[in-house]
């Protein structure tokens, strides 16, 4: 047998790469066999492997019911913001899925209790100029989760308080801050229980 098809004419040669490739120990065979051999061990791992939702809470918990949260401060759309921003929480980071008071394995109930805001974030040194650009809020909210199907709290915490910093006329996006470190907290909260 000559290597390779060296020294035949254009198409014995064509005809010899072809035979040397269907051998056994060939080029295409060893790719397919190849092939097959990393398919298996692709299959057999990926049967080791498998993705839990729920961001780490038990498999009985999947539903929740969300209240408005009683707003006891003179901005109304506070009440709007936090709400949607716990929906969003809980169905992006932990998995769980709205359903009604009645049906849902889980409430969660709250109060918003204090929202100031305007407080300045740092002052000139200057007694003259007493103007700052930076500004800040604080938001206070009692939280409570309830495990329907036990009856258990999972959650409660009264007095949560994150503060938002924003420039001067920007009070939304210091309220979207102080939003934000609240849902980091109810998420660490509720997963802390397991």
């Amino acid at each position: 047998m000559r290597e390779s098809g060296a020294g035949l004419p254009g198409g014995e040669r064509a005809t010899e790469r072809k035979r040397i490739a269907a051998a056994p120990g060939g080029g295409w065979w060893r790719a397919g066999r190849l092939t097959q051999v990393v398919a298996a061990l692709l299959t057999i791992t990926s049967a080791c492997y498998g993705f839990a939702g729920g961001g780490g809470l038990p498999r009985n918990l999947r539903t929740v019911a969300i209240q408005p949260f009683d707003n006891q401060t003179a901005v109304p759309e506070l009440q709007r913001e936090l709400f949607e921003q716990v929906r969003a929480t809980l169905r992006d980071r932990l998995n769980l899925r709205e359903a009604p008071e009645a049906k849902a394995d889980m409430v969660v109930r709250g109060t918003i209790s204090r929202y100031e805001v305007d407080l300045p974030a740092g002052a000139s040194a200057d007694p003259r100029q007493t103007t700052s650009t930076r500004r800040r809020l604080q938001l206070v909210i009692d939280l409570e989760i309830v495990d329907q199907t036990t009856g258990r709290t999972l959650l409660k915490r009264a007095g949560m308080s994150r503060e938002g910093q924003y420039p001067e006329g920007g009070e939304v996006q210091g309220r979207r801050n102080a939003i934000e470190s609240l849902m980091a907290d109810l998420v660490e909260g509720v997963q802390s229980q397991w």
